[in-house]
């Protein structure tokens, strides 16, 4: 048995669909993100390219409402202080940290994402599974204490081998 409707009635059907897949702040990260990758191709692997990625990197914290702009402007201090072979840039709209172009670490603002706390994580690949079985991927970040700032500088050791 078939079901039959009117024309143009299945792909609204699937167009509303697919705006339901994803929330709004979802489509805004992809959209960052497409937009991202627009501004790697422009730029050229030279060290122009890596300041131009740093100072996006900046100007997206800048913007970001506290507590959440002090933890992002602290966190980049450690980062590039602890891990000065990362190279920041933006990674789906938020600031990440790279080696050879693939990011190991990341922030994501809470309140960008409407969420009631942020988050410092790690990407695939961060070295973290030297024990192999269960590991922490990523770490609610409410505010940044003198032991959670103990705790990321030993994780970005551990991350990079």
């Amino acid at each position: 048995m078939s079901v039959t409707s009117k024309p143009g009635k299945d792909s609204k059907q699937a167009k509303a669909s697919q705006e339901e897949g994803f929330s709004e702040v979802e489509r805004a990260a992809i959209k960052d993100r497409a937009a991202e990758l627009k501004s790697e191709a422009r730029r050229s692997k030279s060290a122009n390219k890596a300041a131009a990625d740093e100072r996006d990197v900046l100007a997206k914290i800048s913007v970001m409402a506290q507590p959440d702009r002090a933890i992002a402007e602290r966190l980049h201090a450690i980062i590039t202080e602890t891990a000065p072979e990362l190279a920041p840039k933006l990674w789906y709209g938020q600031p990440a940290y790279a080696r050879g172009g693939k990011v190991v670490c990341f922030f994501r603002s809470g309140q960008g994402d409407k969420q009631r706390y942020s988050t410092f994580g790690f990407a695939p690949e961060a070295k973290l599974d030297e024990e192999r079985g269960l590991w922490a991927t990523s770490f609610a970040l409410a505010e940044l204490t003198d032991k959670a700032e103990v705790a990321i500088k030993k994780l970005l050791r551990t991350a990079l081998g």
